[in-house]
């Protein structure tokens, strides 16, 4: 399978993941999460940075419990919540925030339990 983003063709599994995290831009977040009736907000992208900079510098998208310790840091304890998590991405953090962050599918789509 592939996508489309700006005239040029980026592969993904039958999931939609990128085959390949290196072609992941801003605009293929944007249209992995049009593919996921996801409107950008903030917040959205705040999760998303996160996720992104734990797989460019480990190669292994962050558990959840890990991303919110880093949240509970930036946005307050409150706020960093699964519940927050699920506000933002409803199919599950593993299977939308790690997909539109451009990494590969997780081996472990437990990652929201």
């Amino acid at each position: 399978m592939s996508i489309e983003v700006n005239g040029r063709i980026v592969e993904t599994d039958n999931e939609g993941f990128l085959l390949e995290p290196d072609d992941w831009d801003h605009a293929v977040a944007e249209v992995l999460a049009e593919q996921e009736n996801i409107n950008m907000t903030d917040n959205h992208w705040q999760i998303v940075k996160l996720v992104r900079e734990h797989y460019e510098y480990s190669q292994c998208v962050p558990e959840a419990r890990i991303l919110l310790r880093t949240l509970a840091k930036n946005i307050g304890k409150e706020n960093a919540t699964r519940r927050y998590l699920y506000q933002l991405f409803p199919y599950g953090y593993g299977q939308q925030a790690c997909k539109i962050a451009g990494t590969r599918k997780p081996l472990k789509l437990m990652l929201d339990v």
